[in-house]
């Protein structure tokens, strides 16, 4: 989402009103856990003080995560409200861990700061709601399956199979004692 800066010089004392929606897909190829977004929602409005540019708008979408329990798709709905500075003065080097973002060129661009605070909201965990995304769960994969216990039964490990008869050679000791 981008806007020319005369735009906001022509607005004078009024705020610059903007809406429109914004393709961030590029999140799905990031590692994170986002498996799908559709394009997100974007009002505000900026205000344009001297140098500095003050930016205040809302972000709505909806992102697919993968549930903690099961990895079934979630739809995890959000809606953040996010305030950006920025400054058209060629004196503010940014790129250190001010608040304020440097301006560089004709054209204020929104887009990596809009991708910042999606990021910014997904969480740690996501749970599907659904009792039958457990029947969805992948049961086997490659090199591993869930096996129930009544499956497993008494079947001793083979890695763990030595260790067993060490076991089983200390019960037989106290036994005869």
């Amino acid at each position: 989402m981008k806007f020319p800066l005369q735009k906001l010089n022509q607005s004078g004392d009024q705020p610059f009103i903007f809406e429109d929606d914004v393709d961030i897909q590029e999140l799905e190829d990031m590692n994170n856990d986002i498996r799908r977004i559709d394009p997100v929602h974007v009002k505000g409005q900026a205000n344009l003080h001297g140098e500095e540019v003050t930016v205040n708008f809302s972000i709505d979408g909806e992102m697919i995560l993968p549930c903690a329990r099961t990895l079934v798709d979630v739809k995890y709905p959000f809606h953040i409200d996010a305030l950006e500075v920025f400054s058209l003065s060629p004196y503010v080097e940014g790129e250190d861990d001010s608040e304020v973002h440097p301006v560089r060129g004709e054209m204020l661009d929104l887009t990596p700061y809009i991708k910042e605070n999606v990021l910014l909201e997904v969480p740690t965990r996501v749970f599907s709601e659904n009792d039958k995304a457990h029947d969805q769960a992948p049961q086997e994969g490659k090199g591993w399956q869930v096996v129930s216990e009544e499956e497993q039964g008494n079947k001793i490990d083979p890695r763990m199979a030595k260790l067993q008869s060490l076991l089983d050679d200390e019960d037989n000791k106290s036994e005869n004692q």
